[in-house]
């Protein structure tokens, strides 16, 4: 027979203490809980956790305000629209036939929007698709696939009218190779080489604007506005000269994919570093603020557009020479600084 248990000794806590705030647990439940049953004779007690514990489990008070607030507005949104639409409704007179035809506008256009949205989505998940095939062919060099991809390329522009002789000369020649790679590098030289030019061309023009516009701008506001427009349209621009024409959703899509691009390979360091090579670091020093403000602009959309192509160009370059951001700043740049000698010495 067991003895009488020794009392418990005194121990020394803190009133603020956090862990009085729960119920008390003996030993016996304790070890209960940890063998993962309910102790002996009685059921199984759980412990509440307090108001520290909860805020280390991630519940935000400002962030369910927010959601429950931004919840409100649309019922109230979608309320006082349904009683717009159903007092024109039940009128029997060119009011309510307005509406209805109005509404039934808006459904049909709703759908054509969203029809839009994914028909761009499928354009950009079969570049991305035609993309990783390709890569992953040439890095096993297994020619079946590579054949199946060059086809896959070949159809992907066959409806082209400016395309349709390096088509037909790729196709002539598809016979004639053997080697791993090569029929992709063929493919690189005939079919998308000359878009790259094209692709050369847009970025080239959209970055000019930028420039010129920046320059030219009085306020701050319209330099933003106008950059960000004119970025979306060159990204959408590019998308759809290589087969990837998107909607909104997907240009949103493929500008974060850009920027992901830019910052993973060092694009806006690379943007600083190559303008200040181009002017040379005393002409910087000695430009405006506007017109060195148009000159960075210029150079950045230059490189969102050379990243751009990176992105959505269904093929890596094999044998076809890659379009340069130096190259593009040498036409952007030039034109704008003939005459900034005599502008900085004004200034």
């Amino acid at each position: 027979m067991s003895g009488a248990p020794e009392p418990r000794k005194p121990q020394v806590f803190e009133p603020d203490d956090p862990a009085l705030v729960g119920e008390p647990v003996s030993e016996e439940m304790a070890g209960a809980a940890e063998a993962g049953a309910a102790p002996a004779g009685g059921e199984a007690q759980t412990v509440r956790p307090t108001l520290s514990e909860l805020s280390e489990r991630g519940l935000r008070w400002g962030s369910i305000l927010v959601f429950a607030l931004a919840g409100a507005a649309a019922l109230g949104i979608a309320a006082w629209f349904a009683r717009l639409v159903s007092a024109a409704l039940v009128r029997d007179d060119w009011i309510g036939w307005s509406a209805l035809a109005l509404l039934l506008v808006a459904a049909l256009a709703a759908v054509m929007v969203l029809l839009r949205e994914i028909a761009g989505f499928a354009r950009l998940s079969r570049l991305g698709r035609l993309k990783a095939d390709i890569a992953s062919a040439l890095a096993d060099r297994d020619q079946k696939r590579e054949r199946k991809a060059a086809r896959r390329l070949a159809d992907l522009y066959a409806g082209r009218p400016e395309l349709a002789w390096s088509l037909s000369r790729f196709r002539e020649h598809t016979r004639d190779v053997h080697d791993p790679g090569e029929l992709l590098a063929l493919a690189d030289r005939d079919i998308v080489a000359p878009l790259d030019q094209s692709a050369k061309r847009l970025v080239t023009r959209s970055a000019k604007r930028v420039a010129t516009v920046t320059a030219l701008s009085p306020a701050a506001l319209i330099d933003v506005s106008f950059v960000l427009i004119e970025n979306l349209r060159l990204l959408r621009a590019l998308a759809t000269l290589y087969g990837g024409r998107p909607g909104f959703l997907g240009l949103l899509r493929l500008a974060r994919m850009v920027a992901t691009h830019m910052v993973a390979t060092g694009g806006i360091a690379l943007t600083d570093d190559l303008l200040g090579q181009f002017l040379g670091q005393d002409l910087l020093r000695r430009l405006s603020r506007r017109l060195g403000e148009g000159a960075f602009n210029g150079a950045l959309t230059a490189r969102v557009g050379i990243a751009a192509i990176d992105v959505v160009r269904p093929l890596p370059f094999l044998a076809a020479k890659p379009p340069r951001v130096r190259d593009v700043l040498g036409e952007v740049l030039k034109p704008m600084f003939r005459a900034s000698p005599r502008e900085a010495a004004r200034q």
